[in-house]
């Protein structure tokens, strides 16, 4: 794990961009802390939306108010074929032909959950190998870890938060139970909050509601609200960070 770049912000919050691996396609990540931080602290891992990347608006605005509301520190990475990763050719392949797919009259919500599976193989391990390298920082430490994320996030959330036993609590949504996605949130058993937007034009409702019943999870919590995919009502980050501070500290 090699850091590239350190900036704090007026807030107090300090951003350090990094790299994992030693080979042509390295992850590229990004840490944020509390400024002059020392000793262990929550850790959420954040996974980014579809066309998105680690600094999306949405991923900082939020990271910035983890780290200066509740102390936490906050890691994202770039998802293959996203952000400063090289261009990935299958995953391009598969996109295309998914496009072409849509326009001659497919459904496109099985085609997403397809593509998100496989991507999925290739960065549940990458997200373990990012907690491996973070919680040694000796500023994070091997303290709690909590999981956000929604639409390609929870695509590739739902796998990650079965697999690795150190999430405590996850916020995921925009995503529905198609392909193998039921069957692997059956895995989940950790507290998690499930955003739903009723109107969502790329996730049926009855889709994303199977997902949420298929969560094995003795403390779960749907919010829904109106409005489409990226409509997303900015307040809900208010209960999200009521969340992960009831369940990490």
């Amino acid at each position: 794990m090699r850091f590239t770049s350190v900036v704090t912000s007026s807030d107090g919050v300090s951003e350090r961009l990094f790299t994992l691996g030693e080979t042509p396609d390295d992850i590229p990540g990004v840490l944020w802390t509390p400024e002059g931080a020392t000793g262990t602290r929550p850790l959420i891992l954040m996974g980014h939306g579809g066309g998105h990347h680690k600094k999306a608006p949405g991923i900082v605005a939020r990271a910035h108010r983890f780290v200066a509301e509740c102390g936490f520190a906050v890691v994202a990475v770039d998802v293959p074929g996203h952000g400063d990763r090289p261009v990935h050719e299958e995953y391009d392949r598969i996109a295309t032909e998914n496009q072409a797919r849509v326009a001659a009259g497919e459904e496109l919500a099985p085609l997403i959950a397809d593509f998100q599976a496989l991507v999925a193989r290739r960065t549940v391990p990458e997200w373990q190998a990012v907690l491996d390298a973070v919680q040694e920082v000796e500023y994070v430490g091997p303290g709690p870890v909590g999981y956000w994320g929604v639409s390609l996030g929870c695509g590739l959330g739902v796998p990650f938060v079965a697999a690795e036993p150190r999430v405590r609590a996850a916020v995921l949504g925009l995503g529905g139970a198609l392909g193998s996605a039921a069957e692997v949130a059956a895995r989940i058993t950790v507290p998690v909050e499930f955003l739903l937007q009723w109107d969502d034009e790329r996730v049926p409702r009855a889709q994303g509601l199977a997902l949420f019943d298929a969560l094995a999870s003795a403390e779960k919590t749907l919010h829904a609200n109106p409005g489409g995919h990226a409509e997303l009502p900015a307040f809900e980050l208010d209960s999200t960070l009521r969340f992960f501070a009831r369940h990490l500290g």
